[in-house]
């Protein structure tokens, strides 16, 4: 058994038990889900419906700035300025609690309810280095994918990941004619081939959906056929 302290003067006590790995496997179910993330929405799934995006540190922001500030003010050295810290990072752990546990539980239904779940690979590191760093950080499209993965092998589930380079927004999830690339402001777009009307993100929802299938399928290997001369039972 571990006991720790963190930065908040918070205690921590970590140990180790040993489990029946097939107490975690869940009985199949039928359905599968795309998930195409996003910042306005956290999520949008291929079937349509879409997941909030809780935006934590733009809600907690005011807050982590006026006890930056307090911080600021207090004399170097002086226990006022120890318990100013303690505040500072207590609030910054409360942003990071909430954001894990609203990762937790999304990524516990999505396991639980579907055989298998198909997510895209965002470049986080490229996209935290420009002007959308922020809500990019905020997001922690990282550590929700990190838990839908682990959660789905855990519980006997299927977890594919598209392939970065896979685009899943140029494709239209109707008729499979790729349009090109769009501007992030185009949130709905007409397809030129079959004149359907898509939804930016449900599209793309619907595209890692399929994708994900296909990958699964590859990488499902059949039994191997008997050739003429195998012995029968």
């Amino acid at each position: 058994m571990t006991l720790v302290k963190d930065r908040c003067s918070r205690y921590w006590v970590s140990f180790v038990v040993e489990t029946d790995p097939a107490d975690d496997i869940l009985p199949p179910t039928d359905g599968d889900q795309g998930i195409d993330l996003g910042l306005a929405r956290f999520a949008v799934l291929a079937d349509g419906s879409h997941i909030v995006s809780p935006k934590y540190l733009r809600r907690a922001e005011k807050k982590l700035k006026k006890r930056q500030r307090e911080l600021s003010r207090k004399k170097k050295g002086s226990n006022n300025r120890d318990k100013a810290r303690i505040k500072v990072a207590r609030a910054h752990a409360a942003v990071t609690d909430a954001r894990r546990n609203f990762h937790h539980q999304w990524s516990h239904r999505l396991t639980r309810e579907n055989q298998a779940v198909f997510a895209e690979t965002l470049n986080v590191r490229g996209l935290a280095r420009g002007r959308l760093a922020k809500s990019v950080h905020d997001a922690g499209w990282s550590q929700f994918v990190m838990f839908c993965e682990y959660k789905a092998t855990r519980r006997g589930r299927a977890f594919v990941k598209a392939a970065r380079a896979f685009p899943s927004s140029q494709i239209c999830s109707a008729c499979g004619h790729r349009d090109g690339p769009k501007a992030l402001h185009v949130r709905t777009w007409t397809c030129p081939q079959c004149r359907t009307r898509h939804d930016r993100d449900w599209n793309a929802g619907r595209n890692v959906r399929d994708e994900g299938r296909r990958i699964l399928a590859a990488n499902t290997t059949a039994p191997p056929t008997p050739g003429p001369g195998a012995l029968r039972r």
